[in-house]
């Protein structure tokens, strides 16, 4: 009975975290977008990115991990949270125009330097045939 009861304790703490990719200090903006790669062909080469303006809060960075692996990030720095201050994209690497923070995009777009400490917001991804949607539910 013991046992049970610590795994049904652990179950729970892991999988209420399990609900968003993460949180963020960048509102939250409903939205679903997708991209034709066969019209974007540098998005299928891995350490790839690109600028999408109007979605999200500031707009979108979309990283090609892999071929067939994409993450996508608001381009809103964590550090200064405006739709002014954001970052720009140069392949697996993010800088922030007014703070000079820089993001890793790979794994998570996690500062690697400058006076961000927070990870950009990350949204979903999904891929079917050469259609890749991004998109916010929260």
């Amino acid at each position: 009975m013991r046992n049970i009861f610590v795994l049904l304790i652990l179950f729970l703490i892991f999988s209420s975290g399990c609900d968003k990719v993460h949180d963020s200090v960048i509102p939250s903006v409903p939205f679903s977008f997708t991209i034709n790669l066969t019209l974007h062909n540098e998005l299928k080469v891995p350490g790839n990115s690109i600028f999408i303006p109007g979605i999200g809060y500031g707009g979108v960075i979309v990283y090609c991990e892999m071929e067939g692996s994409y993450f996508a990030f608001d381009a809103t720095c964590t550090h200064e949270v405006s739709k002014t201050c954001l970052v720009e994209n140069d392949g697996a690497l993010g800088t922030c125009q007014c703070c000079q923070s820089q993001f890793i995009f790979t794994g998570g777009g996690f500062p690697s330097g400058g006076p961000a400490t927070q990870a950009l917001r990350q949204y979903q991804t999904s891929i079917i045939n050469d259609v890749l949607r991004i998109y916010n539910y929260d």
